[in-house]
């Protein structure tokens, strides 16, 4: 097992890999880390089979010890030459034993939807939990069998609005500047945590990544040539995932957005993608913005996230520092000691 945190170390690992996300990168993870955290990649290798799994390393406050999280997104193991029968006793015991070796008291990460063997490689490590479905486009299918899947709604919308915007991509430093103003303005309206305020250099960080392609959309209203939207779009292997959008307040009944998803299903297709993720709803229930995505398509995948307590003594007794426990707890949140109430 390999504790990798160096960029071109990380890059060369991922080509052993035929498929992995963006959040499996080395820019990705070093872009939205946070303040004290620490981009690492996790590598085994038994013969020719492989197993990767990206995380966040973070301190835990007024202690020797550590944790391990991940990116906002779809991460989890990626994994090559993995045989049906294959024994992952080796890599539970050489995971487990880094994890302790480097103090790492718990581990949580989301996990990808789009990539095969994860809850069968992690079955064995802690508790893997449905949290939820996430909407994907099957870019696999022809251009009017997905636009058939569309709802009237959404149908309506994109014909009428189609013909008083127009779609364009950019990556202009202004045109860029704009979508994280339109970005910013959408987290005041839904009064998002600070955490989701992410810095301008995570925006170009990710526009200007080579570990990816991202594209930025901008809707434009022909009558007044006003840009009133934009989304950022990225693009891994064969996936494609709506990854952010903003729309000016004053635009909001029009939901341009649902144009620029349009497009970008369009080019996927014609590009050879195979999956166009729009994400699910609110921490993953049924809201009205999984409504919203689910108007596009009914091609639902499961939704999982992975829990594991390394060191049950050590966690308990955190746990019992912030006056909550393991065993009564009245909230469903990982790692519990990090709970603030």
């Amino acid at each position: 097992m390999k504790y990798i945190t160096d960029k071109k170390e990380w890059d060369e690992a991922l080509k052993f890999f035929d498929k992995y996300d963006c959040y499996h990168t080395y820019d990705y993870n070093y872009y939205s880390k946070q303040e004290l955290e620490e981009p690492v990649l996790l590598l085994f290798q038994n013969n020719d089979t492989r197993i990767a799994i990206p995380f966040l390393i973070r301190p835990i406050p007024d202690t020797e010890y550590y944790d391990a999280t991940c990116v906002w997104g779809y991460g989890g193991p990626i994994c090559s030459n993995i045989q049906d029968d294959y024994d992952h006793g080796l890599f539970e015991e050489e995971m487990h034993q880094i994890f302790l070796d480097k103090k790492i008291i718990s581990v949580f990460s989301r996990l990808n939807p789009f990539v095969d063997h994860q809850e069968e490689i992690l079955k064995n490590l802690g508790q893997i939990e449905d949290v939820g479905v996430v909407v994907n486009i099957d870019l696999t299918q022809d251009l009017v069998t997905q636009r058939a899947n569309y709802s009237k709604t959404t149908k309506r919308y994109v014909n009428k609005y189609g013909k008083q915007c127009t779609v364009k991509y950019s990556k202009k430093e202004e045109d860029v500047l704009l979508f994280i103003d339109l970005f910013y303005e959408n987290m005041d309206r839904v009064k998002a945590k600070d955490q989701y305020y992410f810095s301008k250099d995570y925006f170009f960080g990710l526009i200007n990544s080579e570990d990816f392609e991202t594209d930025v959309l901008i809707a434009i209203e022909n009558e007044t040539d006003k840009i009133i939207s934009a989304a950022m779009m990225i693009k891994t292997k064969d996936i494609i995932q709506y990854h952010m959008s903003g729309t000016y307040n004053d635009y909001l009944r029009m939901t341009p957005v649902r144009l620029l998803i349009d497009e970008t299903r369009i080019k996927g297709t014609e590009q050879g993608y195979t999956y166009f993720n729009l994400g699910g709803g609110v921490g993953g229930k049924d809201n009205p913005l999984l409504q919203f995505k689910s108007s596009f398509s009914k091609d639902f995948k499961t939704f999982n996230v992975w829990k594991y307590i390394v060191n049950k003594e050590i966690y308990d007794q955190l746990c019992e520092a912030k006056g909550v426990s393991r065993a009564n707890a009245e909230v469903d949140f990982f790692p519990l000691y990090r709970y603030e109430g």
